[in-house]
């Protein structure tokens, strides 16, 4: 049920959508059919995480993915962005998650540890050379970028390299100090660059930090903090307190960010939208307790992660997940999701009847990829459940046909009457589903992504029923004989 209209609604700023393109980035096709929904439903700018799917050139040529996106598609993408309001604000990693560019052998003596691809060496010159490189070529192709993110999330094992332990155990420097000397000299080589424009980081390495110590390393005056948190019990007082303390620290221009997807666990495959809904609820609320003027919000980012991180599977298809996005989208429209958000949920989406408390739903609407919603949606709800019923639940499978009797090819006729015909019946339910599946993921995504998510997927059960099927033919075959 809808809450009523919340009318003392706060400013937010922009309102971006993240695409994490690290994971199943979509064709532009696709997104050419999705910004003008994006645009109806509130929101005005574009989070776009490229990571190896931007066309990087010269001596980074190696960082493209196989299907990374041409320069004339980026300008396409761009333009499809304007034409519906959309404005555009790219992010390149600068110091962690540099997985897609130190996983390469002619960068990884640029790691901040030998063993991992996460972080990059803050200490050598080629370092700050690289990250030069990259925001080059990006802005190259975003002419009119006002903000650009850099990323700096999550920098594991950061102080210990050898470099950096030789650095800290200099006149006792904090691991603090030296977070912050990098961040500093991206975003002064960056404002030397391009004055207009304007760095944004993750918030997260900042978190523990002193407002002393954030007033005295200036850092304020150079980036802007995403304060970002993807829980659907988001502690409310805890993030005011936060805040406060960046706008003490002199970091008075801020951005939000709140989850739409992929940020439940690291294999899910579908989305309930209660979870981001509430993520969404608590961050008004943060929003609503600040002291006004004190800071300025200059918008939230909607995340709708892809992978965990570079080498993690595939989290919720964006198709899938395009309910929770409208949803939370409308919800920071109206203040809460009112009566007036739903029905402009259900008019934008097709759907007759919002489902925000399951991970199943049955109506799929007509929404840009709603057939590849549904299709998932009967994989992981329904085929994988009675698969898996069926291959470790039913009695006559592991009494009759265990692998001890599909090895030695024996069992009882009898019994296999049980479940041969829904053992065969299931199966071409399987292989009807992949066929459509494959050609509905087909239309949105490149063949390495249809091909990792099914065998992600599909693969594990289909493969095992195949196999029961095909063993319980040879073995009624041979007993006949």
């Amino acid at each position: 049920m809808a809450k009523a209209e919340v009318h003392d609604r706060p400013p937010i700023g922009l309102k971006l959508v993240h695409l994490d393109l690290k994971g199943a980035p979509p064709r532009i096709v696709y997104l050419a059919q999705l910004f003008p929904l994006f645009s109806r439903l509130g929101a005005n700018a574009l989070l776009l995480e490229y990571e190896d799917m931007f066309p990087y050139e010269g001596s980074l040529e190696i960082l493209r993915a196989k299907h990374a996106y041409s320069p004339s598609e980026i300008r396409e993408l761009l333009d499809l962005a304007q034409s519906n309001g959309l404005e555009v604000i790219p992010l390149v990693q600068t110091f962690g998650h540099m997985e897609f560019v130190l996983k390469h052998k002619q960068f990884s003596h640029l790691r901040e540890v030998k063993w991992s691809p996460n972080a990059l060496n803050p200490h050598r010159p080629e370092s700050l050379q690289l990250i030069h490189t990259m925001t080059e070529q990006v802005l190259g192709l975003h002419p009119g970028a006002r903000w650009l993110h850099i990323g700096a999330d999550e920098v594991y094992f950061l102080g210990e390299g050898e470099e950096s332990q030789r650095w800290l155990s200099s006149s006792d420097r904090l691991l603090d100090s030296l977070f912050v000397s990098h961040v500093v000299k991206v975003a002064e080589q960056l404002r030397s660059f391009h004055p207009a424009v304007k760095p944004v980081m993750w918030d997260d390495m900042l978190r523990s930090m002193s407002a002393d110590f954030l007033s005295e390393s200036g850092i304020g005056q150079l980036v802007e903090p995403m304060v970002w948190d993807y829980l659907p019990n988001l502690d409310v007082e805890k993030t005011v307190l936060l805040i406060d303390k960046y706008q003490k620290g002199g970091l008075t221009k801020l951005w939000i960010a709140s989850s739409f997807k992929g940020s439940t666990e690291v294999n899910q495959c579908l989305t309930c939208i209660r979870n981001h809904l509430d993520n969404h609820t608590q961050w008004l609320q943060v929003v609503k307790a600040l002291t006004r003027g004190a800071v300025q919000l200059q918008g939230i980012a909607l995340t709708g992660w892809q992978r965990y991180d570079h080498f993690s599977v595939l989290c919720e298809l964006l198709p899938v997940a395009i309910p929770s996005l409208a949803a939370c989208l409308q919800t920071l429209q109206h203040g809460s999701f009112t009566e007036e958000a739903e029905q402009t949920l259900k008019q934008s989406l097709g759907i007759s009847a919002v489902e925000v408390d399951t991970f199943i739903r049955e109506d799929f609407g007509s929404f840009p990829g709603c057939e590849v919603a549904r299709l998932v949606t009967q994989v992981s709800g329904y085929l994988k459940v009675t698969g898996d019923e069926l291959l470790e639940g039913n009695r006559f499978v592991v009494g009759w046909f265990s692998p001890y009797h599909r090895k030695h090819k024996f069992t009882h006729p009898i019994m296999v009457q049980h479940f041969e015909p829904e053992a065969k019946g299931l199966l071409l339910r399987w292989e009807c589903v992949l066929d459509e599946l494959r050609a509905a993921l087909s239309q949105i995504y490149y063949p390495d992504t249809v091909e990792e998510w099914l065998q992600e997927n599909v693969s594990p059960t289909l493969d095992r029923l195949q196999g029961l099927v095909q063993d319980l033919n040879k073995t009624l075959q041979g007993q006949e004989d």
